[in-house]
């Protein structure tokens, strides 16, 4: 098989049960149930409406930069929620999808992009809902020439994700929980955003305790003046 140019077939996914759980939460609390190392930098914004997010298994795309022949194989082989992540580079010079590749994706129930590259027709994708997360923009065409390759490892804006990782969204950012890991990071998050429902309960209430700052400062020496 020739490495560089295949495409193979996603051999797991985590589960629709999974991803509607995780698609309630916030990114910041499961971003926080992992140490915070699961995600990538702030290149990769979100290029469509504030109030769209995005959970599903990731198809993953490797292609060369400016050239977008595998992503337009990976759109017929998705399947109805799946996550589309390309890593083209992070080259901006060639735009790797615009209006016409996204709204066949919204014909098959792609649930979003993540391209570590440069999209066009921004205005149309941001009015479209379709959830799309890339590195740039540029009005310049993409080449149809490969090589490339489907469902292997990628690694987009120093965030590595495998097929059947799952990806999440929203205005803060996207990052991939590992496929090993969604179940014990799901029960984390959960609780997580549980025990900050509450907190910000009790702030409102005017109920706080924010007895933490000075003990953590005490605790590393700083010395506060009275």
């Amino acid at each position: 098989m020739a490495i560089g140019f295949r495409v193979l077939q996603r051999r797991r996914a985590v589960s629709a049960e999974i991803v509607a759980r995780y698609a309630a939460l916030p990114v910041a609390n499961v971003s926080d149930s992992m140490w915070r190392m699961s995600a990538a930098g702030a290149r990769l914004t979100a290029r469509h409406k504030p109030d769209v997010k995005m959970a599903g298994p990731a198809l993953t795309v490797r292609t060369r930069p400016g050239d977008n022949l595998l992503v337009h194989k990976a759109i017929e082989m998705a399947r109805p929620g799946d996550v589309i992540v390309v890593d083209a580079g992070g080259d901006l010079t060639n735009s790797i999808i615009g209006d016409l590749m996204t709204t066949l994706a919204r014909t098959r129930g792609v649930a979003g992009f993540v391209i570590d590259g440069a999209i066009r027709d921004a205005n149309d994708i941001y009015e479209s809902g379709m959830a799309m997360y890339a590195a740039g923009v540029s009005h310049r065409g993409p080449y149809k020439d490969g090589p490339g390759e489907i469902n292997v490892p990628v690694a987009v804006d120093g965030m590595v994700i495998e097929p059947g990782d799952l990806v999440l969204g929203d205005c803060d950012g996207v990052l991939c929980v590992p496929f090993d890991s969604v179940e014990p990071v799901l029960a984390a998050a959960e609780a997580k955003h549980a025990d900050e429902q509450k907190e910000m309960a009790r702030i409102k209430a005017g109920q706080a305790d924010r007895r933490w700052v000075d003990t953590i400062l005490a605790d590393r020496g700083c010395e506060i003046e009275v």
